[in-house]
Parts: structure tokens; sequence; C-alpha cells
């Protein structure tokens, strides 16, 4: 007896429908969480407190934070300095600024977390660390340099001895700062924030290596 050959066409029909009467396998709850908040949690002052390192302490640091994030239309967050303070009560600039994610103005990445801040991050440069206004601060090669940022901290964002009297001061002592667009000269050139300290604490000290009072503000996340 000669057997039959089945018909491609009818197999493809046949296997179409038992594709449709299987059941969609059901979605997780929630879709899988919502997305990530990537509106702007981190910058760099598009402009200084005014008075050098004399910043008015921590407190009037974070307020500058707040005010320049306020101006640029970013409402409703905790904004702390990348500031580090020594001495009785000193507190380092890692410990003040939550657990991250954070993002720029233009929701980009800069920091997953505290330790890929500090360990592993390459995505801090001229590029990503902008201010508030989506600027981009002057770095090497530009006229004039301000790449020098104030943070007052270690490579791995505990406390220096360099803190301009905790930022208080305008005349003598040092800053310890770090370079934004991660180049130049330095013990640590290619940190963004323990690359040299700076020449003292005055306005015109600052700027005379390289900076003006700029430093970077973060917003708190629990």
């Amino acid at each position: 007896m000669k057997l039959r050959t089945p018909n491609p066409r009818l197999m493809v029909v046949a296997v179409a429908a038992a594709c449709l009467s299987v059941p969609a396998l059901a979605q997780p709850p929630g879709g899988g969480g919502p997305p990530p908040d990537t509106s702007m949690s981190f910058f760099v002052t598009s402009v200084g407190k005014g008075d050098g390192a004399n910043l008015g302490g921590l407190a009037g640091a974070d307020a500058h934070c707040a005010a320049l994030a306020e101006a640029a239309g970013t409402t409703g967050k905790t904004w702390h300095a990348y500031l580090s303070t020594n001495g009785p009560g000193g507190v380092n600039a890692k410990d003040r600024i939550g657990a991250g994610p954070w993002y720029n103005a233009n929701g980009q990445l800069v920091a997953r977390s505290v330790d890929h801040l500090h360990y592993s991050n390459v995505l801090l440069n001229k590029t990503n660390s902008i201010t508030e206004k989506k600027g981009t601060v002057n770095g090497v090669g530009d006229m004039p340099n301000e790449h020098d940022i104030l943070t007052g901290s270690n490579p791995d964002g505990t406390a220096s001895e360099q803190t301009c009297n905790n930022w208080t001061s305008n005349g003598d002592g040092a800053a310890m700062l770090g370079h934004l667009d991660r180049q130049g000269g330095g013990a640590m050139a290619e940190s963004w924030n323990a690359a040299h300290p700076s020449r003292g604490c005055g306005a015109e000290q600052l700027k005379a290596s390289g900076g003006n009072g700029y430093f970077y503000c973060f917003a708190v996340k629990e």
C-alpha cells in the first residue's frame, strides 16, 4: 500500500492553530516594577558661593545646592554638597549623599551606588559632570580653566586634612580638590574628587590653580 505524503501547507496551519490555543503565560505582577527616576539628582554648581572656600559650612553649601536646583526647576528633593569635614563632629562626603543611583540634568547615569562612585566609576567626566543648567564646566585647554572642584575628601570619600577650616575660611589653609575633567597636574590628576590641594582658600587662590569655588551636589535618596 502506498503511503500518502503529508501536505506541508496543512501542517503549517495545524501548528499555528495549536499555538493559538495555548493560553498566554501570566505576566509578573506590576510588570517588573516602576521605571527608574532619571530626573536630575547630581550636578556641579554653575556658580560658587562667591567667597572662595568659605561656603558657610556644610549647611551653607547644602542650601546653595538646593537653591540652584530649585532655580533650575527641580523641586521636592533633599540636596547635599559632596564635601567632607574633619575634627570633632567631622563627616565623610560619601556618607552625606545617600545610596544612589544618580543622574545628571540630561538624565544620564553618573553613578549606580556609593561604591560605584568611588571605586570603579568612569562615568564622571567633563561630558557628564554638568551643571544644574546643563552647562559644561571649563576644563584643561579651556579659558579660563575651572576644573578644580572643592571636596575636602580622599579618593574613597573620607575626609582629608584640607577642608579650609571646614568650609568657613577664605584665607589661609587649603582644600582638597577634584578634577572634573580628570586631567591636568597634581598627585592624582585623574581623580574626580582628590587630585591635589588648593593653594589657599580665597577666591583668587582657587582660581590660581584652575578653579572657581564649584562643588558637586547630590540628591539624597534613602
